[in-house]
């Protein structure tokens, strides 16, 4: 993952010094791998400065405002963190820190595929679901798309929370809320008689508190990743999603054909609260939850220099170029991730073939090989990105190419989904359209950090609002062009549609240079 912070201890030491000679109360000037208590608020203030990748000028000016404040949330917040364990440096002490990056990074690699294997377990299992509650097309995209009802209007807000509180706690206490309903669901389902309006009430749930996730995790890796890394980490920990779609596909096929679709939720559901105990107790502490919860009970004062400035954003045609692609990517994933399961289980009727025991063997290969694909794609994406910026190419260049795979060539193969009878071709086209798609993790995901490292989260917050919005229309639309064309077909050709609207704008428009260093910041 590299060092967490691009700026060398040699700096944050003279910067600690800085802060004492301008007389901020209890600093002393001692270097930051002792942090004595005496200096812990010089030390905090070093360790703002480098999170949120404001000029000298900036960071000097707000640490020296906070230090005079000392009931101040940020010194508070982070005063807890360095006392238990300090964050990773450059230099010497990277040494004896280094491990902690790679545990995070693990465990938000881990959060990732568990994310997916809990949103996925519906589209696995609505032909069954559909099967045992009598639901037709339009009633299943009804309950597939709710998900993106509630996963639209968290977006900003994670986005915002993750900027101000750490986006590792937003995500662990999202986390536990959605592996609880996830594993409800089965009972929530047999509540009473109406159980499409449990079902969808159950997605919209788990729509809204996974919806701060990603915009939580963009917040968290702009802080703490340089420029240089960022496509590799964001490549690596986004792998999950493909990893975890991968496991439900494959283990949820299994446990669907021997238990019942049930037994997908209970697994996806329980994983989720074993992974929020493990962060909870090795990587977090109690007193991080609590002062996070203290300061969303208590609102989120904002200083001078931590307002975002949205209008200095939005008057970017750069930003609007990264919220549509974001958009375009978002929704043509969406498509594909609800309703696949359901074109190969009608297109090619299954036949039982005795392996797995008691398993449809084809339903297992279609569930299974395009996220196996997309897991060495998505990494690959990644190493390639960072690779071509540290041989000298233009990062912009590079965002676009990774775009022109991501969005350009998957809609091809998208395309070619909706034009073979042949199970084997399909097959291929899906993983080659899925594999192909993870390069937007290199390619716009990244963008958005590129373009506003001070306040990427909310940044990414908007763009992935657009594209669940864009999600919800677009597997409803899904499901009726289906059901009024009786053709996939078109399903797929609205996918490609999508994708390269998406890709042109950014190939026009996308930029790679900052936007937020604007010294006059709005306030929200």
């Amino acid at each position: 993952m590299g060092s967490c912070f691009p700026l060398d201890t040699s700096r944050k030491f003279q910067y600690i010094k800085h802060i004492a000679a301008e007389g901020c109360p209890g600093a002393t000037p001692m270097h930051p791998s002792e942090h004595p208590e005496t200096s812990l608020k010089s030390v905090v203030q070093c360790n703002l400065f480098c999170t949120h990748g404001e000029t000298e000028a900036q960071g000097r000016d707000r640490a020296l405002e906070s230090c005079r404040d000392p009931n101040s949330t940020h010194v508070s917040s982070w005063r807890v963190l360095q006392r238990r364990r300090p964050l990773a440096s450059s230099g010497a002490d990277s040494t004896l820190e280094m491990p902690e990056c790679q545990a995070w990074t693990g465990a938000l690699l881990l959060g990732t595929c568990l994310l997916y294997c809990a949103r996925v377990s519906m589209p696995v299992c609505s032909v069954s679901m559909s099967q045992d509650f009598g639901w037709n097309k339009k009633e299943a995209g009804i309950v597939l798309s709710s998900f993106f009802w509630g996963y639209c209007l968290t977006q900003i807000v994670g986005g915002h929370l993750g900027d101000r509180i750490g986006g590792e706690k937003v995500i662990l206490l999202s986390a536990s809320a959605w592996g609880f309903i996830t594993a409800a669901t089965p009972m929530l389902a047999h509540l009473g008689s109406t159980h499409l309006v449990f079902m969808t009430f159950s997605r919209i749930l788990t729509g809204l508190l996974q919806g701060v996730y990603f915009p939580a995790l963009t917040s968290l890796l702009s802080q703490k990743v340089r420029e240089s890394e960022r496509g590799f980490t964001y490549s690596t920990v986004g792998a999950g999603s493909q990893f975890g779609t991968l496991v439900t596909g494959a283990v949820g096929s299994l446990l669907l054909d021997w238990y019942g679709w049930q037994s997908v939720f209970y697994f996806s559901g329980g994983l989720t609260l074993l992974w929020v105990c493990y962060v909870y107790r090795y990587l977090l502490s109690e007193q991080d939850l609590i002062l996070a919860l203290g300061v969303l009970a208590q609102g989120l004062p904002m200083s001078q220099h931590t307002k975002v400035p949205w209008r200095q954003l939005f008057r970017k045609p750069s930003v609007w170029a990264v919220i549509f692609s974001q958009l375009s990517s978002a929704c043509s994933f969406f498509i594909l991730l609800s309703w696949l399961p359901t074109f190969f289980k009608e297109t090619f009727p299954s036949s039982k073939v005795g392996w797995p025991p008691g398993s449809s063997f084809r339903g297992w290969i279609f569930n299974v090989v395009p996220w196996l694909v997309a897991i060495p794609a998505s990494l690959f994406s990644g190493f390639l990105s960072d690779h071509l910026i540290s041989q000298g190419y233009r990062t912009i260049t590079v965002r676009k190419f990774m775009q022109v795979m991501g969005l350009g060539l998957s809609s091809i193969f998208a395309l070619c989904l909706g034009h073979t009878s042949s199970f084997c071709k399909s097959v291929v086209f899906a993983s080659a359209s899925i594999g192909l798609q993870t390069f937007n993790h290199s390619g716009i995901s990244v963008n958005i950090q590129d373009l506003a490292p001070s306040c990427a989260g909310f940044l990414f917050g908007v763009a992935n609002t657009a594209g669940a919005l864009a999600g919800v229309v677009g597997v409803c639309l899904g499901g009726y062009l289906i059901e009024t064309t009786g053709s996939w077909t078109s399903v797929f050709n609205l996918v490609a549609a999508i994708s390269s609207l998406g890709l042109c704008t950014f190939l026009v428009f996308g930029q790679a240079k900052r936007v937020d260093l604007s010294p006059a910041h709005e306030d929200l």
